[in-house]
C-alpha cells in the first residue's frame, strides 16, 4: 500500500534493490565498513590532536606579546667595492617594558579573536634555603586573569593557588631541591640587589622537571619591585578561542599595537608540523577509503544495468524516458550509501565506545577523551550519499543510453 504514493522511479529502484538483495547486501555491508572506519579514525584522530594540544598549551598561552631584542647597527655602509673591516658585535641585553602596557591589554582584549590577556613580570633570580641556592625563573601574575590561562589550581599537588602579597608557587623539584614545603619561607634575591623573603602557598606540577625545577609565581607587584620594574611589564600573555588561528592573530596583534607578539604555532613549530602531518595523513586515508566505496557502488550498479537491460529495454518501449531510468540508478546509488552510512556511523560509534573501555592509563583513567560529535556523523551521512550518487552517475547514464530494441533482443 505504501508503494500507491511513491513516485515510479522510487518503486522500481526499490524492486532492482530487493531482487539484488545478496549485491545489495555486501556493498552495504562494504560501504558500512567503510564508514565506520572514516568515523572511527576521525574523531580519533580528532581527540589525540585535541589531547597532545591540551597537554602543550594547559601550561603556556596561545599568544606571547615581548619586547625586541636589541641590535646594534653600522654607523655607515661601505661603499660598493670596498672592504669593510669593522667588528660589530651584539650589545648586551638590557630589561626593556612594554610601553603602556594598559592600554596595549586593553586594546587587544577588544579583538574578537581574543578570549583572555593577562600581563606578566618575569625575569631571572637566585632562591636562597640556609645554604642552598638555586637559580629560578620569577613569574609575576595576576591570578585572576593568569589562571584563566594556565589553571595552576589543577596543578597543584599541595597547598593553594591564592597569592597574598607574601606568598609564592613553586615546582615539586624545586621544592624537593631545597628540601622545602608549604609553610615554609624561601629569600629571592634578583640581579640588582633586590631581594624579598616569600612564603610558599602551594607546590605544583607542571608535568615538566625543568620547569618544576626552575619556575615561580609570585604576584605581580612583588615580582615589579623585586625586578627593578616600576609597575612595568615585559610580557603580555593571550589566550584565544580557536588556537589554529594564533599566528594570524598575532600579526594582527603586531600590526596593531607595534609589539612583538609570538603564537603557539611559531615557538612550537615541530610540533604543529607533526599535527599537520597527521591531518594531512588522515584526509589520505579518508580519501583513499571513500574511492574505495565509490568504486565498489560503481561496480554493483554497472553489473546491475547488464543484468537488468531486458528490463530496461521493455521500461524503454512502454515510453520510460532517459531521465526516468538515469534517476532509477541514481536512487540505488543515493539509497545504498545512506543506508551503508547509517550502518556505519553504528559501527564508528560502537568501536569508539569500545575505545573508551578498552584504552586506559595505569590509573585506570582514559587513555583520551574522546568527543561522538553529532555534526561528524552528520557529515558523514552526507558525504557518503553524494559520493554513491557520484559512483552511480556513470552507470545511469550507461542504462539511459541503451538502446531499447538492442536491449529487449539481449
Amino acid at each position: 500500500m505504501f508503494k500507491s504514493w511513491l513516485p515510479f522511479e522510487w518503486i522500481v529502484a526499490l524492486r532492482f534493490l530487493r531482487e539484488g538483495r545478496l549485491q545489495t547486501l555486501f556493498i552495504i555491508a562494504g560501504i558500512a565498513v567503510g564508514v565506520g572506519v572514516i568515523v572511527f579514525m576521525s574523531a580519533l584522530l580528532a581527540g589525540l590532536q585535541g589531547n597532545f594540544i591540551t597537554r602543550v598549551l594547559s601550561a603556556q598561552s596561545h599568544i606571547q606579546l615581548l619586547t625586541p631584542q636589541e641590535v646594534t647597527r653600522p654607523l655607515l655602509t661601505p661603499a660598493e667595492g670596498q672592504v669593510h673591516w669593522a667588528l660589530i658585535q651584539p650589545p648586551l641585553q638590557r630589561m626593556k617594558l612594554i610601553d603602556q602596557w594598559p592600554s596595549v591589554v586593553a586594546q587587544i582584549q577588544a579583538m574578537p579573536d581574543v578570549k583572555v590577556v593577562t600581563p606578566v613580570a618575569s625575569g631571572s633570580a637566585l632562591v636562597l634555603r640556609g645554604s642552598a641556592s638555586r637559580a629560578i625563573s620569577v613569574v609575576g601574575i595576576e591570578t585572576a586573569q593568569y589562571y584563566r590561562i594556565v589553571d595552576l589550581s589543577a596543578k597543584l599537588l599541595r597547598g593553594t593557588a591564592q597569592l597574598s602579597t607574601s606568598d609564592m608557587l613553586i615546582g615539586v623539584d624545586l621544592a624537593t631541591e631545597l628540601g622545602v614545603d608549604v609553610g615554609d619561607k624561601l629569600r629571592l634575591t634578583a640581579a640588582n640587589g633586590a631581594n624579598v623573603t616569600l612564603k610558599i602557598a602551594g607546590v605544583f606540577d607542571l608535568g615538566n622537571k625543568g620547569a618544576n625545577q626552575r619556575m615561580t609565581y609570585v604576584p605581580l607587584r612583588i615580582a615589579q619591585n623585586l625586578l627593578g620594574m616600576a609597575g612595568g611589564v615585559n610580557g603580555i600573555e593571550v589566550t584565544v578561542y580557536d588556537v589554529y588561528a594564533a599566528e594570524r592573530v598575532a600579526q594582527r596583534i603586531t600590526r596593531a599595537t607595534g609589539v612583538q607578539a609570538d603564537s603557539w604555532i611559531k615557538s612550537s613549530a615541530q610540533f604543529f608540523v607533526a599535527i599537520s602531518a597527521q591531518t594531512t595523513a588522515n584526509t589520505v586515508i579518508r580519501f583513499f577509503v571513500g574511492l574505495s566505496v565509490a568504486f565498489g557502488i560503481a561496480s554493483v550498479l554497472v553489473v546491475s544495468v547488464v543484468q537488468k537491460s531486458r528490463e530496461i529495454g521493455i521500461l524503454r518501449a512502454m515510453g520510460i524516458t532517459r531521465g526516468q531510468i538515469l534517476r532509477i540508478f541514481l536512487l540505488q546509488g543515493g539509497l545504498l550509501a545512506l543506508a551503508g552510512a547509517l550502518v556505519g556511523s553504528v559501527l564508528g560509534a560502537g568501536g569508539l565506545v569500545l575505545w573508551q573501555r578498552l584504552a586506559k592509563n595505569a590509573d585506570g583513567t582514559p587513555l583520551f577523551g574522546l568527543v561522538l560529535d553529532p555534526q561528524l556523523f552528520v557529515i558523514a551521512l552526507v558525504v557518503a550519499t553524494v559520493t554513491g550518487l557520484a559512483a552511480a552517475f556513470a552507470p545511469a547514464l550507461r542504462a539511459a543510453r541503451l538502446d531499447p530494441v538492442v536491449a529487449i533482443r539481449g
